[in-house]
């Protein structure tokens, strides 16, 4: 106050303090470069060189596909936020970290159109045998004869077991193609689509499968023996959720008995796949886990990783937490 006047003082905006954060698992160069821009980011080998380092972490920015174990979170004492740029958190034990005063953030929605495409791009590819096209055209096979007819997905039934954020976007875009869908879930939805109590009563009804659940002890093999011999000789099964979600032993004795028309996998229970069995089928489409691997994708999935770690530290919550 000057003069019996009041007078207005500019505002000053305090800089974010933001505490190291410890990066686990490997990024994509462009996620990777932003990463590093917007955040004081640190290797587990910088955090293990410095223990006045590893006192101080306050977060880890992972991706869905690293496990994050309970001794690594023991010896972070101050860590307060677990940020991983995915879908999936069953690697990381939630309620251990619930447990501790930690937040876990995941990136929900952005990936569901970029899995969704994926998906139809595996069902033609199975059901039109494209990956077989291709070679029969590069080794010249073409100039001997006519390749051998596919299958049309026009009119098929197509069975999705999790009605999530994923398979609703799913259904949207499988339903110009003019087939009849249905679904497996813990509960029905509000949706104009017939619900199955159970998978194996899908798999009955579909001539295509399509897992899209959440991975983690309730959809261990959920698709099991049962449901492949449901789903029958004229069935496919597409996994586009977790390898959990799928018996892989069932699934290939039902391929070498014939019992299954063929499969597509953009996911297995050991990543990378390895020297499983899977590979030496021609009525298999595989695929490295590429359901959210595409540039735009994979970018505004860690902006948003960022953001979580931003706004957990700048107002203390999170954007996108972990239900």
């Amino acid at each position: 106050m000057k003069d019996g006047r009041i007078t207005m003082q500019p505002m000053t905006t305090q800089p974010m303090t933001m505490p190291p954060v410890l990066r686990i698992g490997e990024f994509p160069a462009a996620a990777q470069a932003l990463l590093e821009e917007r955040l004081d980011l640190f290797a587990l080998a910088d955090v293990d060189a410095d223990p006045a380092l590893r006192e101080r972490v306050g977060a880890i920015v992972t991706r869905s596909n690293y496990a994050i174990d309970i001794a690594l979170i023991e010896r972070l004492p101050s860590l307060r936020l677990i940020a991983t740029n995915g879908v999936g958190f069953e690697r990381i034990p939630v309620d251990f970290a619930r447990s501790r005063g930690i937040t876990v953030t995941n990136t929900p929605d952005l990936l569901n159109a970029a899995v969704a495409e994926l998906t139809i791009g595996l069902v033609l590819a199975l059901l039109r045998q494209l990956p077989q096209a291709d070679r029969f055209v590069r080794s010249g096979a073409w100039g001997r004869g006519a390749f051998a007819l596919g299958s049309s997905l026009a009119g098929k039934r197509v069975g999705i077991v999790g009605m999530g954020r994923i398979g609703k976007e799913l259904a949207r875009r499988l339903a110009p193609f003019g087939v009849e869908i249905a679904y497996f879930g813990r509960t029905r939805q509000a949706l104009p689509l017939e619900w199955f109590a159970q998978p194996a009563a899908l798999a009955r009804w579909a001539d295509i499968l399509i897992a899209s659940c959440p991975g983690g002890r309730a959809t261990h093999h959920l698709i099991d023996a049962a449901v492949l011999d449901a789903l029958g000789p004229q069935g496919w099964l597409v996994n586009i959720a977790r390898g959990s979600v799928v018996d892989e032993q069932a699934l290939v004795r039902a391929l070498e008995r014939k019992t299954l028309a063929g499969a597509a996998l953009d996911v297995f229970e050991c990543e990378p796949l390895g020297g499983s069995p899977l590979r030496g089928f021609d009525n298999v489409v595989l695929s490295p886990h590429i359901g959210s691997a595409t540039h735009e994708t994979r970018l505004a999935m860690a902006q948003l990783t960022i953001d979580n770690v931003e706004s957990f530290f700048s107002t203390g919550q999170a954007l996108t937490p972990v239900g």
